[in-house]
């Protein structure tokens, strides 16, 4: 049974949908969200760069499922 998401994790979600850019790297929720395959770290070229985070297709059919897509 998949575990209930934080306000803060849903929340986190959605600025991840809609303004990602404004999701911190020191986002306390950003490695749960990862490790509940809802979000993933996008590689990028420049190594110097922050990483910088997606939803992935399950986080995707999470906010679907609550009318938020």
């Amino acid at each position: 049974m998949p575990r209930l998401l934080s306000p803060h994790e849903l929340a986190t979600l959605l600025l991840l949908l809609h303004a990602p850019a404004q999701v911190a790297n020191g986002n306390p929720y950003l490695e749960a969200l990862r490790r509940e395959s809802l979000v993933e770290v996008v590689a990028l070229a420049d190594a110097n760069e922050a990483n910088q985070y997606r939803l992935t297709q399950e986080g995707n059919a999470v906010l679907k499922r609550l009318g938020a897509v």
